[in-house]
């Protein structure tokens, strides 16, 4: 099934499948527990990230290519960090660039595949670990490098977590629709030039290898969002480097998953 989350003209919330031509099917319930789909149809007012999520956890330096091209050691463990829940984004909302990254510019872009947690899961083997998966969807893990790399006392989470740095969507593709979530093609276009072009399979640690490293003596609960890592051909690693600015359109897409849409602005004071 592929869920969406939409406001209707009223600007109440629901929970949708089969979207297309304006309209989606009602789905009511839990997303994490029972779904039914109602079959009745509603006008999409506006499209809004998949879920809420209850936790955004975020990997670094996971893809064998970016960590060459940032020339960092590949990484022993996985590199965890996290990101606000309050950085959440919607599909073509715009990603606002405060003040304080805008001189100089260093926000970046970063395409990513998120996998998101559908029941409690704790101390899960990596073997078992992706049955935990409820759906994937697509993940920007939009960040501020100077932030990240000098204003956050040594945590990136500071760089990662302005509001609207985290979109997420268009839709929440469930597991069972994902065949191998290591032979997906991930893309992301600024102003219509391609800038990351890869394959999941060049990840350091896989999708159930990351879970079965964040679940070791920590409870994931559902909703809980995995950020597994962007791909070579981030701004930053660019000569000279290439930062958003306002105007930017971004286009990011996952095979099987869609295509996620965001542009540009410089936040209001």
């Amino acid at each position: 099934m592929r869920i969406i989350r939409f406001l209707d003209e009223s600007g109440h919330t629901h929970l949708g499948h089969d979207y297309c031509d304006g309209r989606a099917t009602l789905l009511e319930g839990d997303m994490f527990t029972f779904l039914q789909d109602t079959g009745e149809r509603k006008k999409v007012f506006k499209l809004l990230a998949p879920l809420q999520p209850s936790a955004i956890l975020c990997i670094g330096l996971n893809y064998l290519q970016h960590a060459r091209e940032t020339n960092a050691e590949l990484p022993r463990y996985p590199v965890l960090f996290m990101k606000n829940p309050a950085a959440l984004n919607h599909p073509g909302d715009p990603i606002l660039l405060p003040p304080s990254c805008m001189e100089p510019l260093q926000v970046d872009f970063e395409v990513e595949l998120a996998a998101v947690i559908g029941k409690k899961t704790k101390n899960v083997p990596a073997a078992k670990a992706l049955d935990n998966v409820f759906g994937y969807t697509i993940g920007n893990d939009v960040s501020a490098r100077r932030w990240q790399k000098h204003g956050g006392g040594g945590q990136w989470v500071r760089g990662k977590s302005f509001d609207t740095f985290c979109p997420l969507g268009p839709e929440l593709v469930t597991a069972d629709l994902v065949h191998d979530p290591q032979h997906l093609r991930l893309q992301c276009f600024l102003n219509g030039n391609i800038m990351q072009d890869a394959n999941t399979s060049d990840m350091i640690f896989s999708v159930a290898e990351l879970i079965a490293y964040l679940s070791d003596g920590m409870t994931l609960l559902p909703g809980t969002v995995i950020m597994s890592g962007t791909p070579s051909g981030v701004g930053c690693a660019r000569k000279p480097p290439i930062f958003l600015k306002p105007g930017d359109n971004l286009e990011l897409k996952i095979e099987t998953l869609g295509i996620l849409c965001n542009p540009v602005a410089r936040a209001d004071l």
